[in-house]
Formats: structure tokens, sequence, C-alpha cells
């Protein structure tokens, strides 16, 4: 045995293996081998014939598979790693720049030891190299990771200051805040907004207190900033507190005890003495120490107190973004101002104090361009419909009917845009949007986008023409008309110089001339004097009849041919249908016999059940079937006239050879009982071959059915038509007595 030993220095792909000693051995051959280094008889696979014999070191143990020689085979592949399929997770691409990383450093190292001839110093390069490593592992981020990173700081939106903390002392404002929240008592606002009764509710609480409490029902209590402006500019107090729902509104300095109106109060019966206050408005737990007197001294106060609260709820607009100044500039000169609205300013224009008709108004003029259709295509409709969704509010509108004056503010509205966008006001009663939409829709000409029960939108159409491109092809189609007419004056004045004296007139036609016109009154004018009196309604009944008449006879004609084209196919259909005949060799039964089968078969729980499609060949199969196992077999058949009942009975007895026994009349149909008889034998093959299948049953069923409801029907168009004949004929003969009535 020699023993060979070699020191070198060698850079691995391992950081840590800076040396290796490499240590061969070579054994000579020697006879003696030890019983462990003989070869050892594997398993063999069954298509081979002689024995596998493997050296000890060639054999795989596979009973630990997670074995260090098995890790350090995978360390040592990092190539091989790098290729491979794994999950491309955090930490698996953290690995992967680990593995990158070292590569390339032991790369540079070995290079720069290579040209260096300092060799022998490699501990102080391996430290300095250990060290580099330790630097990017402390790092603990990607290489495209960067220091700087983006950070979306969220923007909070302002609270907006109102006009109680401007306008109030803190102190004062900190009391009535807490006072507020103590509150218990509010006036409920419904749909239709923050009405004058509302408002009179409010006026009324201040009397007693200096705080009212305001709840809001839908669409307000969306957009409770609208709501306090609402408020605040038709009552002239201030909200201290606004909470989901509620807001909390103090009268303020300059309040006026006397007001107008009367709320409605829930109070005990015997403080209202048998005297109703109702209005819209409701008062939830109120207090009840007010008298009756105390109300009426309320009612008979001076009126003209708050004769100036209108003159507040009129629209001044306000210094807001360019959208707002953009569409008050555009809303302008439609009409005034809808204050209650629910939704964020602009303000739309209230149509329901538009006028309800407008004198001397007309549908406007409406000339397609040349290439060009005035109806919209799919494309079209749907991007007018998404441009909808961005634009304000024009109108808000609550009237059914009576909208000439909104159509006029409409027409003058499309000048500027495309678009006309209606909203249908809450909390009004019988407000019907398909009405609305279909009068202003007549009103305009314009195409309805969207109509829902919550807003109009309208289109101009691409047909619509301003009113100054109006008035100006009006006017060319004047001046065109009158040129035609002097041609043709002058064409006449041509003619007649032209043509010969001599020559005779020829025969014209006189339809829709001056002369047709003088025919018709000569021929009528003994009828205008009364000489010859006709019933006018008379002939327009006969008239309205003779019309019914040729309609009844054609839809009969209809009825007609398709009962000819039922036939056909039902004849058709009971063709392929031959019936066998009755075997007239047939067993005799007692009545005992009778009695005792018919008591079995109405005692079975088992039964074969008949649809619509009546007797067929699967029919028959479940016959026999039946008679497998039993006697006796129970049809059940819905048909609901007996003599079906018995035509179907004997149909069966016929086609399977058994006995009828009897028929029956249960809760679920009608039994009808067959005996098989006494040398019945179960038949080999199919014997229903003359019988329908399963779908030309069905088939003829539903033709049956068909031709059934075709005789019906044209047998009550038959009544009418000889109905209306009737009456025509004593009407031809009223008509008769009264000419010669009229004559003598």
């Amino acid at each position: 045995m020699m023993l060979f030993l070699s020191l070198s220095p060698r850079f691995s792909p391992n950081a840590y293996s800076y040396s290796y000693i490499h240590i061969s051995s070579s054994m000579l051959p020697n006879s003696n081998n030890t019983p462990s280094q003989l070869p050892i008889k594997g398993p063999t696979p069954p298509w081979m014939k002689g024995p596998l014999l493997l050296q000890p070191n060639e054999l795989l143990d596979l009973s630990n598979p997670k074995s260090k020689k098995f890790k350090l085979e995978r360390q040592e592949l990092s190539d091989k790693d790098l290729m491979g399929k794994e999950a491309r997770g955090k930490k698996t691409m953290k690995k992967i720049v680990e593995k990158v990383e070292k590569l390339h450093g032991t790369h540079n190292s070995a290079g720069a030891l290579i040209g260096s001839p300092n060799v022998e110093n490699i501990g102080g390069v391996l430290d300095s190299l250990k060290e580099n490593e330790e630097v990017r592992r402390t790092k603990g981020r990607m290489p495209w990771e960067n220091d700087w990173k983006f950070v979306y700081e969220k923007i909070k939106r302002k609270r907006t200051v109102t006009a109680a903390e401007l306008t109030l002392d803190k102190v004062l404002f900190r009391r009535l805040r807490n006072e507020a929240a103590t509150m218990r008592t509010w006036i409920k606002v419904k749909k239709a907004g923050v009405t004058q009764d509302v408002v009179d509710q409010i006026k009324w609480t201040w009397r007693r207190n200096e705080l009212a409490m305001v709840k809001f029902d839908i669409p307000l209590c969306r957009n409770m900033s609208r709501a306090r402006e609402i408020v605040e500019t038709k009552t002239g107090g201030l909200v201290v507190l606004s909470k989901k729902d509620f807001l909390v509104v103090y009268h303020g300095g300059n309040h006026q005890l006397t007001t107008t109106g009367y709320p409605s109060l829930r109070t005990n019966h015997s403080e209202m003495s048998g005297a109703e206050l109702a209005t819209t408005g409701d008062i939830c737990s109120v207090d009840s120490n007010h008298s009756l007197s105390e109300m009426l001294n309320f009612i008979a106060e001076d009126k003209d107190s708050i004769a100036t609260s209108e003159q507040n709820m009129n629209f001044q607009t306000a210094n807001g973004s360019l959208y707002e100044r953009e569409t008050d500039r555009l809303l302008d000169d439609l009409g005034p101002r809808f204050i209650d609205w629910w939704m964020a300013k602009p303000l739309p224009v209230d149509a329901d104090l538009l006028p309800e008709d407008v004198p001397g108004f007309q549908p406007p003029l409406r000339i397609c361009p040349p290439h060009s259709c005035a109806k919209l295509s799919d494309y079209e409709l749907t991007y007018f419909r998404k441009l909808a969704q961005l634009l304000p509010t024009h109108f808000v509108l609550g009237r059914n009917k009576r909208l000439k004056g909104l159509a006029a503010a409409i027409l003058k509205l499309w000048e500027k845009s495309l678009i006309a966008k209606i909203s249908i006001k809450y909390g009004i009663p019988n407000t019907d949007n398909e009405m609305m939409a279909n009068e202003l829709k007549y009103l305009t000409g314009g195409v309805l986008l969207l109509r829902n029960k919550f807003y109009i939108i309208l289109y101009r159409g691409n047909d619509f023409l301003p009113k100054r491109v109006a008035t100006l092809v009006e006017n060319r189609e004047l001046e065109l008309k009158s040129f035609e007419l002097h041609e043709e004056v002058a064409r006449m004045k041509a003619l007649e110089a032209l043509s010969p004296i001599d020559e005779v007139p020829q025969d014209t036609s006189t339809s829709g001339t001056l002369t047709e016109f003088k025919e018709i009154q000569t021929k009528f004018e003994d009828a205008k004097k009364g000489d010859i009196e006709l019933n006018l309604q008379l002939e327009a009944e006969i008239c309205r009849l003779e019309k019914e008449l040729k309609e009844e006879q054609h839809r009969a004609l209809i009825l007609n041919k398709k009962m000819e084209k039922s036939g056909k196919e039902l004849s058709k259909l009971n063709a392929a249908w031959t019936p066998s005949e009755q075997d007239t060799d047939l067993e005799m039964m007692t009545d005992e016999e009778r009695e005792c089968f018919r008591k079995i078969g109405l005692k079975m729980q088992s039964f074969l059940l008949l649809g619509r499609r009546g007797i067929f060949d699967g029919v028959l199969e479940g016959l026999h079937q039946h008679w497998k196992h039993r006697e006796v077999v129970k049809v059940i058949t819905m048909q609901k006239l007996f003599s079906q009942v018995i035509n179907t009975a004997k149909l069966l007895e016929t086609e399977s050879g058994g006995i009828l026994v009897s028929v029956d009349n249960l809760k679920r149909g009608h039994a009808i009982i067959i005996y098989r008889g006494k040398n019945y034998t179960r038949p080999s093959v199919k014997l229903a071959k003359n019988l329908l299948t399963k779908r030309k049953a069905l088939r003829r069923s539903l033709e049956l059915q068909r031709f059934g409801s075709l005789k019906f029907f044209a047998r009550q168009r038959e009544q009418s038509v000889s109905e209306l004949e009737q009456k025509l004929a004593d009407l031809h003969q009223r008509k008769e007595i009264e000419l010669r009535e009229s004559e003598n």
C-alpha cells in the first residue's frame, strides 16, 4: 500500500474552502480480500436472466435520503441550483442573489491572488472577503432595492369652518354643543325637503328653546353639508352640531319671536280639546304643555313679520370653483334655481317654476346634415350616456304635464350643450317619468338617452338646428318657393301666348284643383241646406262594421288554413297507427274471480300511469313487465270523460291480449285493472309493432290539442262573422227606410 500526500492552494466555489490536501492511495491487488469487499448480489428485474453483482461502494442507500453526503452534493452544484425550477418567493430570490454574489466574489479574489506576488499571505485576503460578505448580508435587501422609497401620503380632507364657529363666542358655542348633545326632540324633514311647514315648526320650537333639532330623510341625509346650507338659508339660524342625519340649529342673536304658521304637535286629546292641526311635517317627543289659547294666539300673530325670509332663499352666485362658475353662467338665463337641491353645487333650474304654457311655441325645425343619419348608433348611444354621467344636473322636475316652458328652456340650453340632464324631485306624489319623457320628447323632438325614476336625459339629435340657423333655413326656403311661383306664372303666360286659337282644349284631370272643389260644393249643396239629411253617424257605423267584418273574415281564413295543415299532419300520424283486431277466442271468467282480481288490483301499490301520449309501444312493454311478477296490473289514466276511459280500457285489452277486469274511479283518476290470463306466456320479441313510438305519440297528442283549440276559435270567428253580417243587414235596412222617408 502506497500513500501520496500533496498540498496545493485551490479556490473552489465554496467560500470557506481555501486549500485542500489531496490524499490518494493505491492498493496492490491482494488475494486475501475481506468479505466486505466481495461483490454483492442485488435485486434483478423480471427480464434479466443472470444475477446482478455489484460492489459495496456502488450500492445506493435509500434508507436515509437526507444524508450529509446528499447535502454536500447539493451545495457543490451551485450553477445547477441557479438554473433549477423552484418557487419564486422572496426567500428563494434572496438565496439566488447570495449564491451569485459568492461566485463573483470568489472569482475576483482568485484572480487577485494569482496576479499578486504575495501569494503566501492568503488569510488576510480571505478575512477581507468574509467581512465584505457579512456586510452584504447585513443590508437585508435585494440589489435592485434603493434607499429612497415612494411614499403616498393620504391627503386629509380639510374641515370646513361653519358660520356658527365664525360668529359665535367660543364659550357660548361650547355650551350650545353640550346642550345639543343631550337633546331628544327633533323635527323630521321628509323627502320633499325643507318646506315652509318645516321652517314654521323650527321657528315654533325657537319660541320655547334656543335650539331646534332636525332629522333628515333621503335624499338630504346623504349630503349633510348641503342640508346645513339649506337650513341656514331658509331659517336664518346657525347650525351648531351635525351628527349622522341630525342637525341642531341655534336661532342666533337676530331672531324675531313673532313668526307665522303653526306646526303639527303630538299632544294629548284633552289639551287639543277637539281641535286638529295637520301639516306635512312632524315633531317627535314634543313637550305637551301648550294650551289651546296659546296656540290660537300664536296663529293670530302678525303674518308679515317674516316676509323677508323668502328673500333669503334667492340664489346668489358664490365664488366657487371654475366648474361651478361655468355651470352657473350656462344656467343663468334659463330660469329660477332650485334651492332645495340635495347634491353639491351648482344648483339646477326649478322646472316647476317655469311657465306651463308658452304662446307661439312650436317644435324646432330639424334637418339632417348630408351624409349623416338622424338615428343614433349603439356606439354613439353608449358614448353620450357616459358623457352625461359627468355633466351637472340642469333641471329638476316634479310635474307630469304642461311642460312647454321647460321645453323652451331645453331648446335654449341645446344651443350651448348637446345633452339636457333632468332630475326628478323626491317626495312629490304621482310622478310618472314615462309621461314626462314622452311629452318632452314630443315637444322638443330630441333623442331619449335614459329614463328612470331618478333622471331623464335628452340628446338634441344629429338633425338639431340652432335658432339662428333655423331662421336662415326657413327664410331661404320661402325665397325658393316665391321664385318657383314666379317661374310657374311666367310659364303659364308663355303657354297662353304660344297656343293656337282654333285648337280644341284637351281634357285634363281636375283632381286637386279649384274646379273639383266647386263640383263638390254643388253636389253637397242640398245636404247643407237641409233638403237631404243623411245620418252621418249611421254611415260611420256601417263603415266601421264593414271594416271589422273584413278583419274577422281574414282571421277566420287564417284559422281554417291552420286547421287544414294540422289535419294533414294528424292524418299522417293516424295512418302510422293500425290497431290490432280483437281475438274472438277469449277466456271465460266467473263473477267471483272477477271480484277477487278487482280487489287484488285495487290494493296494489304499484301501478302503470298513462300520460298525455296515450297508448304506445312502451305502455305494452310496461304491462308485460308487470305481468312478469304478478297476474294483475293496475293502469291509472287521467282522462276526465268516462267514454274516453272505456275506449282506452278496450284498446289495452285488445293490444295486450289480457282480460279486462274492471274500471274504477279513484281520487287520482280512473283505474283500469287487467288480468293476464291463465294461458299467459311472456313474449320473446316486441309485439306492439303496429303502435306509435313514444316520440310520435307525443306529436300526435300535440296535434290533437292544436286541432281542438283551432276548431274552437274557428267556431267563435264564424259566430262573430254571422253576428256582424246580421248587424250590417239591419243597418242597411234602416238606411233604406230613412231614404224613403226623406223622399216622401
